[in-house]
């Protein structure tokens, strides 16, 4: 019988080609007539140390800003408040109430719970918790403290994102970006600056509270959330709050910014171990600290496609090397390639092995070129984003896998040899898939989606590879930053009319996979392979480039 579970290559020490380890196991999964078989999964464990080796979890995960109303102090709620209402006007909408996951906790959380998932992976708000430097406001701490009792109560294991991509408005204050006279209370003025080590003892402060507050309710922290990411949109290219444009001075003003954040992590890294000390589950940990990357499979590129031009190439290795690995070599090694050449050039002992477990986030592939660069030495290239194309972005293969509403193609099969590079660099550390999803209004599309992520992941577990859990983003639609309402990525949606949550066909899968702890050869026939996806609804594929036949 021809099973993918049946693969007996092993890869000693993760070191085999993931491409080579992942095509194999693929055919095999892929040949003959045979159905595919039921993929089983374990109980569900610590992310970190060898007891949660070969458990896994399934869970969702949702960010502050995204859903939270009365959220009037992150720089996001000054950054896209209307002009005309004294805010800045910025992004495709205001964020207003975004779903009212605030004041609608305790129904989400239900959600949650009739998912049948075994963990909720969310941020905390730092301005809601201290709006005003240096003054913590009690309400806020205790409707999250509320939260995670009946977090607890559900059964439901928390993970507290600390720094999702928000911030409050005195830590960068987006209305006064030139920062004219110099840090002060209400303003330190961003990372990368000479309020940036105000900026980092500031959140050592707050990590230190959240642990002395929630640690007898929380083990598993997460300091920062794909910080590469978030740092080239609200530092490099000024897409998110404060707004500064620093992409074209990568090696001096960008790359102090970088060196602000890892700091930070490893400073709320030491002050969440030292203050958390109860161990809330009872599996021997206290507290297992780790954070999140945006991952992606970047692909060469030419004139808007496929390239293998060795620039290409090169210039794709460079990316991953800045997107994937800068930040996580960092934190693991203690080291910093100051001038992004590949080479670590600085030695900060004081941040090395300040990571117990790390999430990838995964949701497209996508090109990169050498071709007319918009990005200067040591980079050298341009990538397929938002808002950047000189021929870098590439069509889909399969027009299907096209996620219009995000412009990207949403290739499924790219998160398992991502995950495999990730094991084999960093042999020992726990990886987890924090995030993964798909924007569509089309309910079966999320479902084939989640069925095809899972399939991907677990031809890397049959690699070898020590794989965690898998985290549907998101549990909700929600704000998505700079792009507003309109892509949905909620397993449930919402109605921003009356705030109601219903569920979709990917809810209702995911679900089932969970509850079951197990991804059934019913599941894998109806929406999984690598055939073409159901089709999405209500665009022109003439408008949208990974939509368009090669």
């Amino acid at each position: 019988m021809c099973q993918g579970r049946g693969f007996s290559g092993t890869m000693p020490g993760v070191k085999t080609s993931a491409f080579a380890v992942f095509v194999g196991v693929s055919l095999l999964a892929a040949c003959g007539d045979d159905p595919p078989p039921t993929v089983t999964y374990p109980a569900s464990g610590a992310l970190s140390g060898e007891a949660g080796k070969g458990s896994w979890r399934f869970g969702v995960a949702t960010a502050a800003t995204q859903i939270e109303d009365m959220n009037v102090s992150t720089d996001w709620y000054v950054w896209t408040k209307p002009v005309a209402q004294g805010g800045l006007g910025k992004g495709l909408a205001f964020v207003g109430d975004a779903t009212k996951g605030y004041s609608k906790v305790m129904e989400d959380l239900g959600l949650v719970k009739q998912l049948g998932v075994d963990s909720y992976r969310f941020s905390i708000e730092w301005a809601r918790i201290e709006p005003v430097k240096d003054q913590i406001d009690e309400a806020a701490i205790a409707h999250y403290r509320a939260q995670l009792v009946a977090m607890k109560a559900m059964g439901i294991h928390p993970v507290i994102t600390l720094h999702h991509f928000s911030n409050p408005v005195w830590v960068a204050d987006p209305k006064a970006l030139d920062c004219a006279g110099g840090p002060q209370a209400t303003n330190l003025c961003g990372f990368g600056g000479p309020g940036g080590a105000t900026i980092v003892t500031e959140m050592g402060q707050h990590a230190t509270l959240m642990a002395q507050r929630f640690g007898d309710l929380v083990d598993t922290w997460g300091t920062v959330n794909e910080p590469i990411n978030y740092l080239l949109a609200a530092y490099g290219l000024g897409q998110f709050p404060p707004g500064r444009i620093t992409f074209n001075k990568l090696t001096t003003e960008f790359v102090a910014v970088i060196r602000d954040y890892v700091a930070m992590h490893a400073v709320m890294y030491k002050a969440i171990k030292t203050a958390d000390t109860i161990d809330a589950d009872g599996d021997g940990i206290s507290a297992e600290i780790g954070m999140s990357m945006s991952v992606a499979d970047w692909q060469p590129s030419r004139k808007n496609a496929p390239s293998t031009h060795p620039d290409d190439i090169a210039a794709r290795d460079r990316l991953v090397y800045l997107f994937h690995y800068v930040f996580v070599d960092s934190i693991t090694k203690g080291t910093f390639d100051g001038n992004l050449d590949g080479t670590a050039d600085e030695d900060h002992p004081e941040w090395a092995n300040t990571l117990d477990w790390l999430g990838l986030q995964y949701y497209f592939r996508a090109g990169v070129s050498a071709d007319r660069p918009l990005f200067p030495a040591p980079a050298n290239l341009t990538a397929c984003v938002v808002g950047l194309d000189t021929g870098s972005c590439l069509p889909a293969p399969d027009p299907t896998y096209c996620v219009p509403k995000m412009g990207y193609e949403g290739y499924t099969d790219g998160i398992g040899p991502i995950v495999i590079d990730y094991a084999a660099r960093y042999p020992g550390m726990p990886l987890v898939v924090t995030e993964a999803g798909i924007s569509t209004e089309v309910g079966k599309r999320r479902a084939e989606n989640i069925v095809r992520n899972l399939e991907s992941l677990e031809r890397a577990r049959d690699a070898g590879v020590d794989l965690r859990g898998y985290y549907h983003w998101s549990l909700t639609d929600n704000f998505e930053w700079a792009e507003g309402f309109i892509p949905r990525f909620g397993l449930y949606r919402v109605d921003y009319g009356s705030y109601s949550r219903t569920a979709s066909e990917g809810a209702t899968v995911y679900g089932e996979i969970a509850a079951g702890r197990a991804l059934t050869t019913k599941h894998r026939e109806t929406y999984g392979g690598n055939g073409p996806m159901t089709p999405e609804t209500g665009y022109d594929p003439e408008n949208v480039l990974c939509a368009k036949e090669h």
